[in-house]
């Protein structure tokens, strides 16, 4: 057993005071009663690492991860693409890059829970060689060795959901979706929630975002929607009615808050700020330190100090 199997192993058992609900796991007949009243804490929201060997991007990752440790955080949670990139290379080159992100993870030395990315499928473009028959295709590496797919859990009082927005197409590209499964776990996670209860949300592929009116449109549009999660006014119905605190984001590198029928979507800056390359769109390499105070979510990014080595970087 690998340390990230390990670690995640002990995330199912949760730390004091954690209860975990797995996702893809059936839910016992729950009667409702009033949410007991949450507790105020801080955690840290981190995306878009992309770690590689090239670039740095192991030295900015730990010198991310050593300034995340000064902060009064009670864990982390990881908003997707740990790596770069597992979609267009070989296996092996995939597997070596999440031996990386472990061996650099381990410095953070706090409680992470993790959210998948499209850049952690494996082998998902023809170009990396790998055939959709092999054991670890597409989420199967990711699923083995680093977290369940979906899955929700309780902290002091609030409760938080992490999404697989990432739906694999028959073409081999991918788009952003939930899928009927994960929907359905969804519907059924929510139901059982009291009253009143605190609730945040992780996904990668953002429900809710306007990135596109930021940049031209693309001269040659994609064949599947990989902006934002394409069903996701589906999903969104499903938070109405409940307490619904903030949807924590990843996947475009951007600092960004968009309100929707009072729910925050807040989409945050990356680690790797323009992969590796610099800042992008005016976010700089950094996370997102979330507090909940008082039933309320407020959130602020914080840099670390990170200068590009890309000899092209401007």
């Amino acid at each position: 057993m690998s340390s990230m199997d390990r670690r995640h192993f002990l995330s199912l058992l949760g730390a004091a005071g954690t209860a975990a609900t797995l996702g893809n796991a059936s839910f016992a007949h729950a009667e409702l009663v009033p949410a007991p009243a949450p507790q105020d804490f801080d955690f840290i929201f981190m995306t878009d690492t992309h770690l590689q060997p090239e670039l740095d991007a192991a030295k900015g990752c730990d010198m991310a991860f050593k300034k995340m440790r000064t902060l009064k955080a009670d864990f982390a949670i990881q908003g997707g693409d740990h790596i770069f990139d597992g979609l267009a290379v070989p296996k092996d080159r995939s597997i070596s890059l999440f031996d990386l992100y472990d061996k650099t993870q381990q410095d953070l030395s706090l409680k992470v829970y993790h959210t998948i990315g499209n850049h952690d499928c494996l082998g998902i473009y023809a170009q990396s060689g790998v055939e959709p028959t092999d054991p670890l295709y597409g989420k199967k590496y990711y699923e083995e060795h680093i977290s369940k797919l979906y899955y929700s859990f309780d902290h002091k009082g609030t409760h938080f959901i992490v999404l697989d927005s990432i739906g694999i197409t028959a073409d081999r590209a991918y788009e952003g979706r939930i899928d009927a499964a994960q929907f359905q776990w969804l519907a059924d996670d929510l139901k059982v929630q009291p009253a009143g209860t605190p609730i945040v949300v992780s996904v990668h592929i953002p429900l809710v975002s306007a990135v596109a009116c930021y940049n031209p449109p693309p001269a040659n549009p994609p064949a599947h929607n990989g902006s934002t999660v394409t069903n996701s006014s589906e999903v969104i119905k499903l938070f109405e009615g409940h307490n619904v605190l903030g949807v924590l984001q990843g996947h475009w590198h951007i600092n960004e808050r968009v309100e929707w029928h009072g729910v925050p979507y807040i989409t945050s800056g990356a680690v790797s700020g323009n992969w590796w390359k610099g800042t992008h769109m005016g976010a700089p390499e950094g996370f997102t330190v979330v507090s909940l105070r008082g039933g309320k979510l407020t959130t602020r990014y914080e840099t670390y100090g990170f200068k590009s080595v890309d000899p092209h970087n401007t």
